[in-house]
Protein backbone atom coordinates (compact mmCIF):
# COMPACT_ATOMS: atom_id res chain seq x y z
CA UNK A 1 0.00 0.00 0.00
CA UNK A 2 3.00 2.39 1.30
CA UNK A 3 4.77 1.56 -1.87
CA UNK A 4 1.51 2.24 -4.45
CA UNK A 5 1.25 5.71 -2.55
CA UNK A 6 5.10 6.11 -3.07
CA UNK A 7 4.86 6.06 -6.45
CA UNK A 8 1.60 8.12 -6.82
CA UNK A 9 3.26 10.57 -5.32
CA UNK A 10 6.28 10.39 -8.07
CA UNK A 11 3.98 10.64 -10.83
CA UNK A 12 2.29 14.40 -11.42
CA UNK A 13 -0.15 13.24 -14.37
CA UNK A 14 -1.43 10.49 -12.08
CA UNK A 15 -1.90 12.24 -9.48
CA UNK A 16 -3.55 15.22 -12.21
CA UNK A 17 -5.90 12.41 -13.39
CA UNK A 18 -6.92 11.60 -9.66
CA UNK A 19 -7.50 15.14 -8.83
CA UNK A 20 -9.69 16.29 -12.22
CA UNK A 21 -11.85 12.67 -11.70
CA UNK A 22 -12.26 13.68 -7.84
CA UNK A 23 -13.24 17.60 -8.45
CA UNK A 24 -15.72 16.14 -11.32
CA UNK A 25 -17.45 13.53 -8.94
CA UNK A 26 -17.42 16.75 -6.14
CA UNK A 27 -19.16 18.99 -8.60
CA UNK A 28 -21.54 16.27 -9.77
CA UNK A 29 -22.39 15.67 -6.09
CA UNK A 30 -23.11 19.41 -5.83
CA UNK A 31 -25.77 19.29 -8.74
CA UNK A 32 -27.81 16.94 -6.87
CA UNK A 33 -29.04 18.92 -3.99
CA UNK A 34 -29.42 22.15 -6.41
CA UNK A 35 -33.37 22.00 -6.52
CA UNK A 36 -35.53 22.95 -9.77
CA UNK A 37 -37.72 25.90 -8.86
CA UNK A 38 -40.98 25.96 -7.34
CA UNK A 39 -40.81 22.45 -5.70
CA UNK A 40 -42.02 21.92 -1.71
CA UNK A 41 -39.36 19.99 -0.59
CA UNK A 42 -41.07 18.94 2.95
CA UNK A 43 -43.66 17.33 0.71
CA UNK A 44 -41.33 15.89 -1.89
CA UNK A 45 -39.47 14.18 0.85
CA UNK A 46 -42.85 12.29 2.20
CA UNK A 47 -43.62 11.39 -1.26
CA UNK A 48 -40.22 9.87 -1.54
CA UNK A 49 -40.54 8.59 1.80
CA UNK A 50 -43.65 6.25 1.28
CA UNK A 51 -42.39 4.91 -2.43
CA UNK A 52 -39.37 3.25 -1.24
CA UNK A 53 -39.00 0.00 -3.54
CA UNK A 54 -40.97 1.45 -6.66
CA UNK A 55 -39.57 2.21 -9.56
CA UNK A 56 -39.15 6.04 -8.49
CA UNK A 57 -36.70 4.53 -5.56
CA UNK A 58 -34.62 2.51 -8.83
CA UNK A 59 -34.71 5.86 -10.79
CA UNK A 60 -33.47 7.48 -7.45
CA UNK A 61 -30.31 5.21 -7.15
CA UNK A 62 -29.55 5.69 -10.58
CA UNK A 63 -29.65 9.26 -10.39
CA UNK A 64 -27.79 9.70 -7.23
CA UNK A 65 -30.77 11.45 -5.06
CA UNK A 66 -31.61 13.49 -7.32
CA UNK A 67 -35.13 12.26 -8.13
CA UNK A 68 -36.09 12.58 -4.51
CA UNK A 69 -34.52 15.83 -4.10
CA UNK A 70 -36.04 16.98 -7.71
CA UNK A 71 -32.83 18.99 -8.44
CA UNK A 72 -30.85 19.85 -12.05
CA UNK A 73 -29.73 15.74 -12.11
CA UNK A 74 -32.94 14.02 -11.72
CA UNK A 75 -32.96 12.34 -14.66
CA UNK A 76 -29.66 11.58 -13.89
CA UNK A 77 -27.27 9.84 -16.53
CA UNK A 78 -30.35 7.57 -17.50
CA UNK A 79 -31.27 9.79 -20.90
CA UNK A 80 -27.50 9.26 -22.12
CA UNK A 81 -27.62 6.12 -21.76
CA UNK A 82 -30.91 5.22 -23.07
CA UNK A 83 -29.85 7.06 -26.30
CA UNK A 84 -26.31 5.07 -26.17
CA UNK A 85 -28.39 1.61 -26.51
CA UNK A 86 -30.62 2.92 -28.91
CA UNK A 87 -27.38 3.98 -31.55
CA UNK A 88 -25.82 0.41 -30.44
CA UNK A 89 -28.88 -1.11 -31.31
CA UNK A 90 -29.41 1.20 -35.15
CA UNK A 91 -25.27 -0.46 -35.68
CA UNK A 92 -27.35 -3.72 -35.78
CA UNK A 93 -30.17 -2.80 -38.37
CA UNK A 94 -28.39 0.61 -40.40
CA UNK A 95 -25.34 -0.70 -42.39
CA UNK A 96 -24.59 3.55 -42.59
CA UNK A 97 -23.99 3.59 -38.76
CA UNK A 98 -22.63 0.12 -38.65
CA UNK A 99 -19.74 1.36 -41.14
CA UNK A 100 -19.42 4.60 -39.48
CA UNK A 101 -18.44 2.66 -36.06
CA UNK A 102 -16.41 -0.12 -38.00
CA UNK A 103 -14.60 1.55 -40.72
CA UNK A 104 -14.59 5.48 -40.43
CA UNK A 105 -11.97 5.02 -36.86
CA UNK A 106 -12.08 7.40 -34.89
CA UNK A 107 -14.09 10.09 -37.31
CA UNK A 108 -16.28 8.06 -37.29
CA UNK A 109 -16.72 7.10 -33.31
CA UNK A 110 -17.06 10.91 -33.30
CA UNK A 111 -20.39 11.30 -35.69
CA UNK A 112 -21.74 8.65 -33.71
CA UNK A 113 -21.35 10.34 -30.36
CA UNK A 114 -22.54 13.36 -31.88
CA UNK A 115 -25.84 11.36 -32.40
CA UNK A 116 -25.88 10.35 -28.97
CA UNK A 117 -26.10 13.51 -27.48
CA UNK A 118 -28.48 14.58 -30.03
CA UNK A 119 -30.49 11.83 -28.96
CA UNK A 120 -30.17 12.26 -25.42
CA UNK A 121 -31.47 15.95 -25.50
CA UNK A 122 -34.41 14.42 -27.36
CA UNK A 123 -35.02 11.62 -24.96
CA UNK A 124 -34.35 13.84 -21.69
CA UNK A 125 -37.19 16.73 -23.34
CA UNK A 126 -39.46 14.11 -23.18
CA UNK A 127 -38.83 12.46 -20.04
CA UNK A 128 -38.53 16.92 -18.70
CA UNK A 129 -41.91 17.31 -19.53
CA UNK A 130 -43.50 13.89 -17.96
CA UNK A 131 -41.72 14.51 -14.49
CA UNK A 132 -43.19 18.10 -14.63
CA UNK A 133 -46.44 16.61 -15.32
CA UNK A 134 -45.97 14.03 -12.74
CA UNK A 135 -45.24 16.89 -9.83
CA UNK A 136 -47.70 18.75 -10.22
CA UNK A 137 -50.06 15.83 -10.17
CA UNK A 138 -47.88 14.73 -7.17
CA UNK A 139 -49.15 14.91 -2.71
CA UNK A 140 -47.81 14.36 0.20
CA UNK A 141 -49.26 11.56 2.01
CA UNK A 142 -50.69 14.40 4.05
CA UNK A 143 -52.16 15.75 0.64
CA UNK A 144 -50.01 18.91 0.20
CA UNK A 145 -48.91 19.59 -3.58
CA UNK A 146 -45.78 18.76 -4.07
CA UNK A 147 -45.45 22.09 -6.99
CA UNK A 148 -46.35 25.08 -5.23
CA UNK A 149 -47.56 27.04 -8.65
CA UNK A 150 -48.38 24.26 -11.65
CA UNK A 151 -48.90 25.46 -14.81
CA UNK A 152 -47.00 25.80 -18.05
CA UNK A 153 -44.66 28.41 -16.53
CA UNK A 154 -43.34 25.43 -14.32
CA UNK A 155 -43.15 22.86 -16.81
CA UNK A 156 -41.05 24.81 -19.30
CA UNK A 157 -38.57 25.73 -16.83
CA UNK A 158 -38.14 22.35 -15.25
CA UNK A 159 -38.08 20.86 -18.95
CA UNK A 160 -35.35 23.86 -19.75
CA UNK A 161 -33.26 22.81 -16.11
CA UNK A 162 -33.84 19.16 -16.57
CA UNK A 163 -32.41 19.22 -19.95
CA UNK A 164 -29.41 21.96 -19.04
CA UNK A 165 -28.69 19.25 -16.00
CA UNK A 166 -28.95 15.70 -17.79
CA UNK A 167 -26.22 17.89 -20.95
CA UNK A 168 -23.75 19.07 -17.81
CA UNK A 169 -23.71 15.28 -16.17
CA UNK A 170 -22.56 14.08 -19.85
CA UNK A 171 -20.46 16.81 -20.39
CA UNK A 172 -19.23 15.67 -16.84
CA UNK A 173 -19.03 11.86 -17.64
CA UNK A 174 -17.01 12.86 -20.99
CA UNK A 175 -13.98 15.15 -19.34
CA UNK A 176 -13.87 12.62 -16.85
CA UNK A 177 -12.85 10.19 -19.71
CA UNK A 178 -10.56 12.32 -21.43
CA UNK A 179 -8.70 13.59 -18.89
CA UNK A 180 -9.81 11.81 -15.74
CA UNK A 181 -9.47 7.96 -14.66
CA UNK A 182 -12.11 6.08 -15.56
CA UNK A 183 -15.19 5.65 -17.53
CA UNK A 184 -17.39 9.07 -16.28
CA UNK A 185 -20.05 7.39 -17.04
CA UNK A 186 -19.91 4.29 -14.76
CA UNK A 187 -18.06 6.58 -12.21
CA UNK A 188 -20.97 8.65 -11.89
CA UNK A 189 -23.31 6.03 -11.19
CA UNK A 190 -20.63 4.36 -9.04
CA UNK A 191 -20.79 7.65 -7.04
CA UNK A 192 -24.60 7.72 -6.73
CA UNK A 193 -24.92 4.50 -5.44
CA UNK A 194 -21.76 4.78 -2.88
CA UNK A 195 -23.59 7.83 -1.21
CA UNK A 196 -26.88 5.97 -0.63
CA UNK A 197 -25.43 3.39 1.55
CA UNK A 198 -25.42 5.46 4.88
CA UNK A 199 -29.01 6.33 4.14
CA UNK A 200 -29.64 2.67 3.53
CA UNK A 201 -27.76 1.49 6.85
CA UNK A 202 -29.68 4.15 8.94
CA UNK A 203 -33.10 2.70 7.33
CA UNK A 204 -31.86 -0.72 8.01
CA UNK A 205 -31.35 0.24 11.99
CA UNK A 206 -34.22 2.00 12.05
CA UNK A 207 -36.35 -0.92 11.13
CA UNK A 208 -33.97 -3.41 13.46
CA UNK A 209 -34.85 -0.63 16.17
CA UNK A 210 -39.11 -0.42 15.56
CA UNK A 211 -38.65 -4.21 15.54
CA UNK A 212 -39.73 -4.97 11.44
CA UNK A 213 -36.21 -6.83 11.08
CA UNK A 214 -34.69 -9.35 13.06
CA UNK A 215 -30.95 -8.25 14.35
CA UNK A 216 -29.68 -11.88 13.26
CA UNK A 217 -31.86 -11.46 9.73
CA UNK A 218 -30.00 -8.23 9.58
CA UNK A 219 -26.25 -10.09 10.07
CA UNK A 220 -27.57 -12.79 7.66
CA UNK A 221 -27.69 -10.48 5.06
CA UNK A 222 -24.50 -8.36 5.89
CA UNK A 223 -22.91 -11.76 5.67
CA UNK A 224 -24.43 -12.66 1.90
CA UNK A 225 -23.64 -9.44 0.75
CA UNK A 226 -20.23 -10.27 1.55
CA UNK A 227 -20.03 -13.50 -0.33
CA UNK A 228 -21.66 -12.00 -2.86
CA UNK A 229 -19.73 -9.11 -3.20
CA UNK A 230 -16.53 -11.85 -2.94
CA UNK A 231 -18.14 -14.04 -5.93
CA UNK A 232 -18.78 -10.89 -8.18
CA UNK A 233 -14.90 -10.47 -7.86
CA UNK A 234 -13.76 -13.88 -8.60
CA UNK A 235 -16.00 -14.23 -11.43
CA UNK A 236 -14.89 -10.43 -12.65
CA UNK A 237 -11.35 -11.70 -12.58
CA UNK A 238 -11.92 -14.75 -13.83
CA UNK A 239 -10.80 -15.88 -17.21
CA UNK A 240 -11.05 -19.11 -20.05
CA UNK A 241 -7.56 -18.59 -21.49
CA UNK A 242 -7.50 -20.60 -25.35
CA UNK A 243 -3.92 -21.57 -26.03
CA UNK A 244 -2.56 -20.21 -28.74
CA UNK A 245 1.34 -21.48 -30.34
CA UNK A 246 2.92 -19.57 -33.16
CA UNK A 247 5.02 -21.53 -35.36
CA UNK A 248 8.38 -21.24 -36.07
CA UNK A 249 9.94 -19.22 -38.91
CA UNK A 250 13.09 -18.97 -40.37
CA UNK A 251 14.10 -15.58 -41.24
CA UNK A 252 17.80 -15.88 -42.98
CA UNK A 253 19.92 -17.50 -40.15
CA UNK A 254 17.36 -16.88 -37.60
CA UNK A 255 14.74 -19.09 -36.23
CA UNK A 256 11.69 -16.84 -34.59
CA UNK A 257 8.55 -17.86 -33.07
CA UNK A 258 7.63 -21.11 -31.39
CA UNK A 259 6.82 -19.55 -28.10
CA UNK A 260 3.24 -20.50 -26.82
CA UNK A 261 0.59 -17.60 -25.20
CA UNK A 262 -3.33 -17.44 -24.55
CA UNK A 263 -6.02 -15.59 -25.67
CA UNK A 264 -7.86 -14.59 -22.11
CA UNK A 265 -11.83 -14.61 -22.52
CA UNK A 266 -13.40 -13.01 -19.15
CA UNK A 267 -16.32 -15.03 -17.99
CA UNK A 268 -18.36 -12.11 -17.88
CA UNK A 269 -17.30 -9.64 -21.04
CA UNK A 270 -19.94 -7.21 -20.72
CA UNK A 271 -19.12 -6.01 -18.00
CA UNK A 272 -21.48 -3.89 -15.95
CA UNK A 273 -23.45 -2.56 -18.95
CA UNK A 274 -26.44 -5.82 -19.31
CA UNK A 275 -27.86 -4.55 -15.93
CA UNK A 276 -27.65 -0.77 -16.47
CA UNK A 277 -28.98 -0.82 -20.36
CA UNK A 278 -31.43 -3.41 -18.85
CA UNK A 279 -33.07 -1.42 -16.17
CA UNK A 280 -33.09 1.92 -18.04
CA UNK A 281 -34.95 -0.43 -20.89
CA UNK A 282 -37.60 -1.13 -17.93
CA UNK A 283 -37.96 1.67 -16.20
CA UNK A 284 -38.23 4.58 -19.48
CA UNK A 285 -42.05 2.81 -20.36
CA UNK A 286 -42.98 2.43 -16.68
CA UNK A 287 -41.84 6.23 -16.12
CA UNK A 288 -43.70 7.54 -18.70
CA UNK A 289 -46.87 5.50 -18.01
CA UNK A 290 -46.55 6.88 -14.46
CA UNK A 291 -46.99 10.19 -15.39
CA UNK A 292 -50.14 9.14 -16.44
CA UNK A 293 -53.59 8.66 -14.58
CA UNK A 294 -55.37 6.47 -17.52
CA UNK A 295 -56.15 3.00 -16.22
CA UNK A 296 -54.24 0.84 -18.29
CA UNK A 297 -51.13 2.44 -18.18
CA UNK A 298 -51.52 2.57 -13.68
CA UNK A 299 -51.75 -1.70 -14.41
CA UNK A 300 -48.56 -1.16 -16.83
CA UNK A 301 -46.92 0.27 -13.84
CA UNK A 302 -48.04 -2.13 -11.16
CA UNK A 303 -46.50 -4.87 -13.52
CA UNK A 304 -43.29 -3.26 -13.71
CA UNK A 305 -42.74 -2.56 -10.14
CA UNK A 306 -38.92 -3.61 -9.39
CA UNK A 307 -40.46 -6.55 -6.99
CA UNK A 308 -43.18 -8.16 -9.50
CA UNK A 309 -42.55 -11.02 -10.94
CA UNK A 310 -43.17 -9.77 -14.90
CA UNK A 311 -40.69 -7.00 -14.32
CA UNK A 312 -37.74 -9.49 -13.06
CA UNK A 313 -38.50 -12.17 -15.52
CA UNK A 314 -38.38 -9.30 -18.64
CA UNK A 315 -35.28 -8.01 -16.66
CA UNK A 316 -33.65 -10.90 -16.68
CA UNK A 317 -34.40 -11.84 -20.41
CA UNK A 318 -32.77 -8.19 -21.30
CA UNK A 319 -30.00 -9.18 -19.32
CA UNK A 320 -29.38 -12.34 -21.42
CA UNK A 321 -30.29 -10.58 -24.64
CA UNK A 322 -27.43 -7.59 -23.64
CA UNK A 323 -24.54 -10.08 -22.77
CA UNK A 324 -24.60 -11.84 -26.42
CA UNK A 325 -25.60 -8.49 -27.99
CA UNK A 326 -22.47 -6.36 -26.14
CA UNK A 327 -20.17 -9.22 -26.38
CA UNK A 328 -21.01 -9.69 -30.10
CA UNK A 329 -20.02 -5.71 -30.78
CA UNK A 330 -17.17 -5.63 -28.68
CA UNK A 331 -15.40 -8.83 -29.75
CA UNK A 332 -15.24 -10.22 -33.24
CA UNK A 333 -14.12 -14.03 -33.19
CA UNK A 334 -13.99 -13.67 -37.16
CA UNK A 335 -11.12 -10.64 -36.73
CA UNK A 336 -9.23 -12.71 -34.05
CA UNK A 337 -8.90 -15.61 -36.24
CA UNK A 338 -7.91 -13.91 -39.35
CA UNK A 339 -5.54 -11.99 -37.36
CA UNK A 340 -4.00 -15.18 -35.60
CA UNK A 341 -3.63 -16.90 -39.11
CA UNK A 342 -1.59 -13.69 -40.52
CA UNK A 343 0.61 -13.85 -37.26
CA UNK A 344 1.41 -17.47 -37.96
CA UNK A 345 -0.16 -18.35 -34.63
CA UNK A 346 -2.93 -21.44 -34.00
CA UNK A 347 -5.07 -23.13 -31.48
CA UNK A 348 -3.37 -26.37 -30.65
CA UNK A 349 -5.62 -28.95 -32.23
CA UNK A 350 -7.51 -26.27 -34.45
CA UNK A 351 -7.32 -25.38 -38.29
CA UNK A 352 -6.56 -21.74 -38.74
CA UNK A 353 -9.33 -19.84 -40.34
CA UNK A 354 -12.75 -20.49 -40.31
CA UNK A 355 -12.36 -23.44 -37.47
CA UNK A 356 -10.60 -21.43 -35.28
CA UNK A 357 -13.57 -18.58 -36.09
CA UNK A 358 -16.08 -21.30 -35.14
CA UNK A 359 -13.76 -22.72 -32.17
CA UNK A 360 -13.47 -19.36 -30.64
CA UNK A 361 -17.45 -18.41 -30.81
CA UNK A 362 -18.20 -21.59 -29.52
CA UNK A 363 -16.00 -20.97 -26.16
CA UNK A 364 -16.97 -17.33 -26.31
CA UNK A 365 -20.94 -18.17 -26.89
CA UNK A 366 -21.14 -20.65 -23.39
CA UNK A 367 -18.88 -18.00 -21.22
CA UNK A 368 -21.77 -15.29 -21.89
CA UNK A 369 -24.45 -17.95 -21.62
CA UNK A 370 -22.80 -18.50 -17.68
CA UNK A 371 -21.55 -14.49 -17.10
CA UNK A 372 -25.60 -14.25 -18.11
CA UNK A 373 -27.08 -16.85 -15.62
CA UNK A 374 -24.15 -14.98 -12.93
CA UNK A 375 -25.60 -11.32 -13.85
CA UNK A 376 -28.99 -12.90 -13.40
CA UNK A 377 -28.76 -14.01 -9.94
CA UNK A 378 -26.97 -10.87 -8.75
CA UNK A 379 -29.32 -8.33 -10.30
CA UNK A 380 -32.39 -10.48 -9.24
CA UNK A 381 -31.78 -11.14 -5.73
CA UNK A 382 -32.08 -7.49 -4.21
CA UNK A 383 -35.82 -7.46 -5.40
CA UNK A 384 -36.30 -10.67 -3.84
CA UNK A 385 -34.96 -9.45 -0.63
CA UNK A 386 -37.41 -5.89 -0.80
CA UNK A 387 -40.47 -8.14 -1.79
CA UNK A 388 -39.60 -10.53 0.76
CA UNK A 389 -38.02 -9.24 3.74
CA UNK A 390 -38.29 -5.19 3.48
CA UNK A 391 -34.70 -4.74 3.02
CA UNK A 392 -33.52 -1.52 1.74
CA UNK A 393 -32.89 -1.47 -2.15
CA UNK A 394 -29.15 -0.40 -1.84
CA UNK A 395 -28.38 -3.67 -0.18
CA UNK A 396 -28.24 -5.61 -3.70
CA UNK A 397 -26.63 -7.50 -6.37
CA UNK A 398 -26.96 -4.86 -8.99
CA UNK A 399 -25.80 -2.29 -7.14
CA UNK A 400 -22.50 -4.43 -5.59
CA UNK A 401 -22.09 -5.51 -9.31
CA UNK A 402 -21.81 -2.24 -10.42
CA UNK A 403 -19.86 -1.32 -7.21
CA UNK A 404 -17.10 -4.07 -8.03
CA UNK A 405 -17.38 -4.11 -11.52
CA UNK A 406 -16.64 -0.24 -11.75
CA UNK A 407 -13.85 -0.35 -8.41
CA UNK A 408 -12.12 -3.43 -10.50
CA UNK A 409 -11.84 -1.32 -13.78
CA UNK A 410 -10.81 1.89 -11.87
CA UNK A 411 -8.13 0.24 -10.00
CA UNK A 412 -7.15 -1.49 -13.60
CA UNK A 413 -6.50 1.75 -15.01
CA UNK A 414 -4.32 3.04 -12.00
CA UNK A 415 -2.33 0.11 -11.72
CA UNK A 416 -1.66 0.42 -15.70
CA UNK A 417 -0.56 4.10 -15.48
CA UNK A 418 1.58 2.74 -12.48
CA UNK A 419 3.35 -0.17 -14.59
CA UNK A 420 3.62 2.21 -17.30
CA UNK A 421 5.99 4.63 -15.50
CA UNK A 422 7.46 1.96 -14.24
CA UNK A 423 8.54 1.10 -17.64
CA UNK A 424 9.40 4.60 -18.57
CA UNK A 425 11.58 4.62 -15.99
CA UNK A 426 13.53 1.56 -16.15
CA UNK A 427 13.83 2.39 -20.10
CA UNK A 428 15.00 5.72 -19.50
CA UNK A 429 17.83 4.46 -16.95
CA UNK A 430 18.68 2.10 -19.51
CA UNK A 431 19.28 4.51 -22.13
CA UNK A 432 21.81 6.64 -19.92
CA UNK A 433 23.54 3.42 -19.33
CA UNK A 434 23.48 2.41 -23.01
Amino acid sequence: MANGADKMAQMPELRKKLAWTVLILCMYRVGVHVPVPGIDAGALSHFFASMQGSVFALLDMFSGGGLSNVSVFALGIMPYISASIILQLLQVVSPEIKRMSKEEGQAGRRKITQYTRYLTVAITLIQGFGIATMLEGMTSPEGAPVVMNPGWEFRLVTIATLTAGTILIMWLGEQITAKGIGNGISLIIFSGIVVGIPSALVRSYQLIKAGDMNVLFAIFILIMMLAVTVGIVFVERAQRRIPIQYAKRQIGRKMYGGQTTHLPLRINTAGVIPPIFAQSLLLFPATVAGFSTVEWLQQVVAWFQPTSIVYNIVFVALIFFFCFFYTAIIFEPKDIAENLKKAGGFVPGIRPGEKTREYIDNVLTRLTLWGGIYISVISVLPMLLIAQFNVPFYFGGTSLLILVGVAIDFMSQVESHLISAQYGDLMGKAAKRG
